[in-house]
């Protein structure tokens, strides 16, 4: 990945990633809050009948990267769907499970 520097140069990002984060975590909901400086994304694992769930990632991140974020979640949900097929999603009450907030 190549981005530009503070001079404008083209510099060089190498992306680190261990062993355990490259295993990744099994998210079926996601939260979405936000204050005037930045979003909070909570990734969260729900069990089939089980009344609590627990928060397994919390992203903090500005306007401008959630902006990034969405458009780039928004080009690949596109890409997927032009190769796989169009994902048909459930209809859903906001407050029920899988609902993003």
């Amino acid at each position: 990945m190549a981005d530009e520097g503070a001079t404008g140069r083209k510099v060089k990002l190498e992306i680190q990633l261990d062993e355990e984060m490259a295993q990744g975590l099994y998210c079926n909901l996601a939260m979405v809050n936000h204050t005037d400086a930045e979003f909070c994304l909570d990734f969260i694992f729900v069990q089939p009948h089980q009344p609590k769930a627990k928060v397994r990632a919390r992203i903090l991140t500005s306007p401008v990267h959630a902006k990034r974020i969405a458009a780039a979640m928004s080009e690949n949900v596109r890409r997927f769907e032009k190769k796989h097929g169009v994902i048909n999603l459930p209809a859903t009450d906001p407050g029920e499970r899988g609902a993003m907030h």
